[in-house]
Order: structure tokens, then C-alpha cells, then sequence
């Protein structure tokens, strides 16, 4: 990543010396901190938070794109195991149904 591109793209190409400077790279830019920001000279809080913002922003377009939901989509019903004690026969495709004990009328 070009951190020097990626600060002019924020109309921030004033702190490419100080990131350059204090070693500031792609390992190094999602682990800043507002502490961070400061004592390399970034001292206006807009400019902090519009870096922090960014910085946020990059972090989140980096995830690994199969990531699935961790809830199934409704459209694929999960698999149903019969339950102890109930009849499968009365309880229809995979649902609930009235409880009768095994054996029983």
C-alpha cells in the first residue's frame, strides 16, 4: 500500500513526511492510535479522526471475502434429528408436533 497515495486521497499529503519519518506502513497504519497521531504531529482533531475514520474504513474492506453468516438463511431449513420420545410420524416435515410417548395411543 502506498501510505503517502492513500494520504493525499484524504487531502492529507501534509503528514507524508511524518509518516514516512516515524516508519508508518501498511503493518503499522491499523494500530495507530489518536496518542499515535499526536506525537507525530498530527494535532488537528478533524485530521485525527478523518485518519482514524480511514484507517477503520481499510481494516474493514480487508476481511477475507467467505466470511459467512453465522445465522443460516431461512431458505435452507438446518437438519432435523428425531427427539426422544416423540413419534416422527405425527410430527409432520421436520416440525413440531403433539408430544405422544413412544408406544403409546
Amino acid at each position: 500500500m502506498d501510505i503517502a497515495a492513500w494520504l493525499r486521497g484524504l487531502d492529507l499529503g501534509q503528514y507524508e513526511t511524518a509518516f514516512r519519518n516515524n516508519d508508518i506502513d501498511a503493518a503499522v497504519l491499523p494500530e495507530l492510535t489518536i496518542e499515535d497521531l499526536m506525537s507525530i504531529g498530527v494535532t488537528s482533531v478533524g485530521h485525527r479522526r478523518k485518519l482514524l475514520s480511514a484507517i477503520a474504513a481499510l481494516s474493514t474492506n480487508d476481511r477475507p471475502p467467505d466470511l459467512t453468516p453465522l445465522t443460516a438463511p431461512s431458505s435452507s431449513p438446518l437438519p432435523h434429528a428425531p427427539l426422544p420420545g416423540l413419534d416422527p410420524g405425527i410430527t409432520g416435515e421436520g416440525g413440531v408436533g403433539w408430544w405422544r410417548p413412544s408406544g403409546g395411543n
